[in-house]
């Protein structure tokens, strides 16, 4: 940029000096110098506090790997490379074979639990009768006892006729209490709850749950708009649920961003709605409007993450960027710009507007030499 300047004003000095010829001596010459400097430091100074540029700018985009849930054989990759998905499209399907036998077994497994709730709700109204049946047993006995006692206290019968009676009436007793303690036994097991569901089948319908969620699994579908590239996933590989190995990378193509990182003095004057101007390396010689969405509120390298050690405030750290986002306000769906791009950004604030024009032709006069690049010679 100051080259540039330098180049512009050497140019006009040279008209200036044919055209109103001028002497070249050691006055004129040492004058235009000094008045170059001059000049060229306050437009410089004015120019970059209030109309900020930064050749570090990018669209950034965000990439998901693709991780599958479950393990298992890759049978079918419907995807196309680079090819325009949305949400809920098909990527891969493992094989589910075994998966589908484990749901068949749990929903057996279930099934037969809820038939045995139905025998425990037999059993439990068994034992009911049960204990009214001996109830009745123990009134006969008790009944019976109090004849054999009244007919002994008449010593109309003897001691073992009354000793029958009792053992009788014990053992009816004694017959009563293991029916009630069969029936309370059948009560637990019948009423064994959660949330009002028989504590095995709901045990069951939780790993019927869990079958089913592994067996869904094997269909991996796109998490959003946006689509994969670079591609090597084929049926017949073996992918497994581990952090380090996804089967493939996902490109989102909902929330790509235009983010520009400014020396952080040139950031005081920016404000959001701010004009700003972006030339993308990758269109020569065009120039697109857009305007500032925000100046992001934090530094890269000021960050403190926990760590087992103390952050040692006394080592120089880089200085680190202030970033903005820039959203293109000019239609680019003609031109092919990738994710990733690289674009150089000015930004027009309100103060110092006649600066903005220098600010404009420097910018324009960039763009342009990006047709000059050396790659393929």
């Amino acid at each position: 940029m100051e080259l540039l300047l330098i180049l512009i004003y050497t140019a006009i000095c040279v008209a200036l000096f044919k055209i109103f010829r001028i002497p070249v001596n050691k006055w004129t010459l040492p004058t235009a110098a000094l008045g170059g400097i001059f000049m060229i430091g306050i437009i410089l100074l004015v120019m970059n506090y209030n109309h900020p540029f930064t050749s570090t700018a990018r669209i950034y985009f965000v990439t998901t790997p693709i991780m599958p849930n479950v393990k298992g054989r890759v049978i079918d990759v419907p995807v196309q490379p680079n090819a325009p998905l949305k949400v809920g499209d098909v990527l891969f399907k493992i094989d589910p074979t075994p998966y589908q036998y484990v749901v068949d077994q749990k929903r057996a497994l279930l099934a037969e639990a809820e038939t045995n709730v139905k025998q425990l709700k037999a059993a439990y109204d068994q034992a009911l009768a049960n204990v009214e049946k001996v109830k009745v047993q123990v009134t006969l006995a008790d009944e019976e006892y109090g004849r054999q006692k009244y007919l002994f206290d008449k010593k109309v019968i003897a001691q073992a006729q009354l000793d029958v009676a009792i053992r009788n009436l014990d053992a009816a007793k004694q017959a009563l209490a293991g029916a009630e303690a069969a029936a309370e036994g059948a009560k637990l097991a019948y009423e064994s709850e959660i949330s009002g569901v028989n504590t095995t089948v709901a045990r069951l319908q939780a790993e019927l749950g869990e079958a089913q969620y592994n067996l869904d699994q094997t269909t991996v579908v796109a998490p959003g708009p946006g689509y994969v590239t670079q591609m090597a996933l084929r049926p017949g590989m073996y992918v497994i649920p581990a952090p380090l190995r996804p089967a493939m990378v996902f490109v989102h193509s909902d929330d790509q961003q235009l983010a520009a990182g400014f020396q952080q003095n040139s950031l005081q004057r920016v404000r959001s709605g701010d004009d700003a101007e972006v030339a993308f390396d990758a269109i020569p010689g065009k120039v697109f409007k857009g305007k500032v969405r925000y100046v992001i509120d934090a530094i890269a390298t000021g960050q403190l993450q926990t760590t087992g050690a103390l952050q040692d405030m006394g080592l120089a750290g880089p200085g680190g960027r202030a970033v903005a986002i820039i959203d293109v306000e000019e239609d680019t769906s003609g031109y092919s710009i990738p994710g990733g791009a690289a674009a150089q950004v000015a930004v027009y604030t309100p103060y110092a507007h006649h600066f903005a024009l220098i600010r404009k032709i420097l910018l324009r006069m960039r763009s342009w030499e990006n047709y000059v690049f050396m790659e393929g010679h």
